[in-house]
């Protein structure tokens, strides 16, 4: 696997831990909070241990998004629907879906021009444009969906 790729699944491994809570996460997969830790772990002695699939499907089953599975399909070039909050579902159709599309977008320009201003990007902004972009990501699925069901 490639270090980057390593290094993306180990973020994402990170933040699924957080989002359920180092605690709830290391009672709910049965593994201690040591063990949860290497598995995102960036010391070269881990750089080979990677988060079993049945302890990911534990704790993404707990958590408020599928951090690891959306990773991975990132990686593939895969878009996944998480039908978490469908704000833009509904009878607003495609208008709706360009007005929201629009305002996401300015969203994420604003982020980022906050991001900017100093040079550099952290990680906490990185993080916010991230959210953003999933964002823009859910509108246009939606939108997708809303443009093929008024071609049948």
């Amino acid at each position: 696997m490639q270090k980057a790729a390593a290094g993306y699944l180990r973020k994402h491994t990170e933040a699924l831990v957080k989002d359920v809570g180092i605690e709830a996460a290391a009672q709910l997969c049965g593994k201690s909070k040591a063990t949860l830790g290497r598995y995102y772990s960036d010391d070269p002695e881990h750089a080979d241990r990677f988060m079993p699939v049945d302890v990911v499907a534990a704790l993404e089953s707990a958590a408020r998004f599928p951090h690891v599975t959306a990773a991975l399909a990132d990686l593939r070039g895969i878009t996944l629907s998480y039908d978490q909050e469908r704000k833009n579902s509904g009878a607003g159709g495609v208008n709706s879906d360009v007005v929201a599309l629009s305002q996401r977008f300015a969203q994420l320009m604003g982020e980022y021009n906050q991001s900017i201003q100093d040079g550099r990007i952290t990680i906490n902004e990185s993080k916010r444009l991230l959210q953003e972009t999933l964002a823009i990501q859910r509108v246009l699925l939606e939108m997708k969906l809303h443009l093929e069901e008024e071609a049948r």
